[in-house]
């Protein structure tokens, strides 16, 4: 498997967005759990250039600013013809007292707290905020950020979707579209269920998913993967190995969304590896490459916070699986009989 292109199409423009199916995932640069030196930051995107990669993502709340400052410096150096970003909106950023601060998971962050608003004039304040912390317009896609999340669960979702319809958001997406300053919009979120209720209500490119299409996860395979296909719709996956375990393995404090896994979660990744293991083949590979089984996903994304990272993401895509695999996690009823898995000659370059 090679970083090929495949075309997402937009269908209101007809420009096609080209994405390479290993992408890179910004987060880490915003100093997600710990600090990473600039000078570091900037290695790693050029070993992501270097290797092929012409797909990165970030957005506003990584490290409150940090990750989209620091892709700055590279779109000075990156071929912007060649190159597709995107970028978030919905979260604003807004000055505040220190003890106000927005932590989260980053450290060593500007002092600035999030703020939700999915209004017109709170998507097109944070996009132009983007356009700052970039230094550049070069943002290809606009994504809607945890649409699907808040404090509050239903309540907080139904409010960020009134204000998305009823208040102007996806008007001031369907502006900035129509204008050609971006090619495409969607939303970048955690659950299908939310994206399944927004190609309901309007008309979306693609969006980017955070895991729930996973060698543990195959529920959009039900409705909503074939819905993406019936309307053109590509998705970006996001976190192939839920949060760690299926790339470190059912070790000791392995995490699956973000908490220890479940002991029901780790015999299951126990039995994935067995499996992988009869065909000399790392589960941390299966896992990345598995999503791209499904045609309606377009570039599997995982993060990196140093350029070995990179290069071993690029290693991992890489590595041949053979069909023999897959066949096998079927039999064993370790994935759905249902789910499309990658035939190498589909996704060679």
């Amino acid at each position: 498997m090679k970083l090929a292109k495949t075309n997402h199409l937009n269908r209101r423009t007809k420009v096609p967005v080209a994405l390479t199916q290993l992408g890179f995932g910004g987060a880490p640069l915003g100093n997600l759990y710990r600090k990473i030196e600039d000078s570091d930051a900037q290695a790693t995107l050029d070993a992501a250039w270097d290797a092929g990669i012409r797909y990165f993502d970030t957005a506003p709340q990584y490290g409150l600013g940090r990750s989209e400052m620091r892709f700055s410096e590279a779109l000075t150096r990156f071929d912007g013809d060649a190159m597709i970003l995107s970028t978030k909106v919905g979260r604003v950023l807004v000055d505040c007292a220190p003890e106000d601060v927005t932590p989260e998971a980053f450290v060593d962050v500007p002092q600035k707290r999030i703020v939700f608003d999915f209004t017109y004039e709170g998507i097109m304040r944070s996009y132009e905020d983007s356009i700052a912390r970039l230094k550049s317009e070069q943002i290809d896609m606009l994504l809607l950020h945890d649409i699907d999340a808040g404090s509050n669960g239903q309540a907080f979702e139904d409010k960020n979707l009134r204000e998305l319809f009823s208040q102007g958001g996806y008007r001031a997406l369907t502006e900035l579209r129509e204008a050609g300053r971006i090619s495409a919009i969607g939303a970048g979120v955690n659950t299908w269920q939310i994206c399944e209720r927004l190609l309901g209500e309007a008309d979306f490119d693609g969006f980017l998913l955070a895991g729930r299409y996973t060698l543990l996860e195959q529920d959009p395979l039900d409705s909503f993967l074939p819905l993406c296909i019936k309307r053109d719709v590509g998705i970006i996956l996001g976190g192939p190995y839920n949060s760690g375990i299926l790339a470190t393995g059912a070790v000791e404090g392995a995490h699956f969304d973000y908490t220890p896994a479940p002991e029901k979660i780790m015999q299951r990744v126990r039995k994935l590896s067995e499996v992988c293991a009869t065909h000399d083949t790392p589960l941390i590979a299966a896992a990345l490459q598995f999503p791209l089984g499904h045609e309606a996903v377009k570039t599997v994304i995982p993060g990196a916070s140093n350029a070995d990272e990179v290069r071993q993401n690029v290693a991992i895509f890489e590595t041949p699986i053979p069909e023999a695999l897959w066949s096998d996690l079927k039999t064993e009823g370790l994935i759905r009989t249902d789910a499309p898995t990658p035939k190498e000659p589909n996704h060679a370059a």
